[in-house]
């Protein structure tokens, strides 16, 4: 696939002698996919976005969009459309002079102006709503003017920063969803800034996972989520419990009393092992090979969160058996399902 943004050796200080807010980081979001920046506050991703935005300049580096070196380009030279966090509407304009303006700004024919604000309201489901005001309208339709708004100018790359931390968590899904079938419908250029790891799982073809101004690891979402390459990937994933483990030399993976054999080949010693909260199976007593005892046990519909008392530690487990509860102090068994469970290999 082409490039659609391409970083190199890229490298940003805020002051001349000042420490460095992105450290000599490479990557390449492919034309046409969604790249998703994700990490804790800090770690550097919203400084990369503005970065490829244009609204900040690379102490050090190239970027390259669609091919064209756009290092020292203004953000209007760049032909890339920022979809803000706080939507950033006018609210003393109707959702089509909103939609409009950067058409205005840029000299765009009335007819030509009609059609195409039409055609984006109409791409994320508003046809009708041009002559209404922001205010008239709901969290989620406020965000889909925004980004109506960006795809209007038809850009080469969109670009998202946290779209979808001012909605509840219903609407959230809903409107990630919407990103996704609109991005993969009209084969955009996404990179989406989120420390929210669930929505970088739901709408991404590769995920960067980014720390102290470093990329910590780049992959798929099933790469990072199965795979990560280290501690801080694994916990920052979802929540994953690092324990202690050995490779023994017929080249198991050993877990107190447990023990598999791992996708990679790995020498014998001391490990980590990355479990996931759905990794377990929860059994009568002797079913699996490790005892344990439940301490709490919480209904949440369709599964079960219990805290469980072993002897590798106290465990967090999410059992999707609704219909066998279990209570406190009641003696189970623990066994390990093939997926959710990761060898870490720093």
């Amino acid at each position: 696939m082409k490039p659609g943004i391409e970083f190199k050796d890229i490298t940003k200080a805020y002051a001349s002698k000042g420490p460095l807010a992105v450290k000599g980081i490479n990557f390449t979001v492919p034309k046409g996919t969604l790249t998703t920046l994700l990490g804790p506050s800090g770690c550097g991703k919203t400084t990369t976005l503005r970065m490829i935005a244009g609204l900040e300049s690379p102490t050090s580096g190239q970027i390259r969009i669609d091919g064209a070196d756009v290092t020292t380009l203004s953000a209007a030279e760049r032909h890339v459309s920022l979809v803000f966090q706080s939507y950033a509407l006018f609210p003393h304009m109707t959702i089509f002079d909103n939609v409009a303006y950067g058409l205005a700004v840029a000299g765009v024919g009335r007819a030509s102006m009609l059609q195409r604000v039409d055609s984006a309201l109409a791409t994320v489901g508003l046809t009708g709503y041009g002559a209404r005001w922001p205010g008239e309208l709901s969290g989620g339709q406020q965000q889909r003017v925004a980004l109506a708004r960006a795809l209007v100018l038809e850009p080469a790359v969109l670009l998202f920063d946290e779209p979808l931390s001012n909605l509840d968590a219903r609407l959230r899904r809903q409107m990630r969803d919407e990103i996704r079938s609109l991005q993969q419908r009209l084969q955009l250029t996404v990179a989406y800034v989120t420390h929210d790891q669930s929505e970088a799982l739901a709408v991404s073809d590769q995920i960067i996972v980014m720390r102290d101004g470093k990329i910590a690891q780049a992959g798929s979402p099933a790469d990072l989520y199965e795979r990560p390459n280290s501690e801080f990937v694994a916990g920052f994933m979802g929540e994953a419990l690092l324990l202690p483990a050995r490779i023994s030399d017929a080249g198991a993976v050993q877990l107190g009393p447990l023990e598999w054999h791992p996708n990679l080949s790995l020498p014998p010693g001391p490990v980590q092992v990355a479990v996931r909260p759905e990794a377990w199976r929860v059994g009568e007593p002797g079913e699996f090979a490790m005892p344990a005892t439940v301490l709490k046990a919480t209904y949440l519909g369709g599964f079960y969160e219990y805290t469980l008392a072993s002897e590798i530690g106290e465990l967090f487990v999410v059992c999707p058996h609704v219909d066998r509860q279990r209570q406190p102090q009641q003696a189970v068994s623990l066994g390990m399902h093939g997926r959710g469970v990761s060898v870490v290999v720093n």
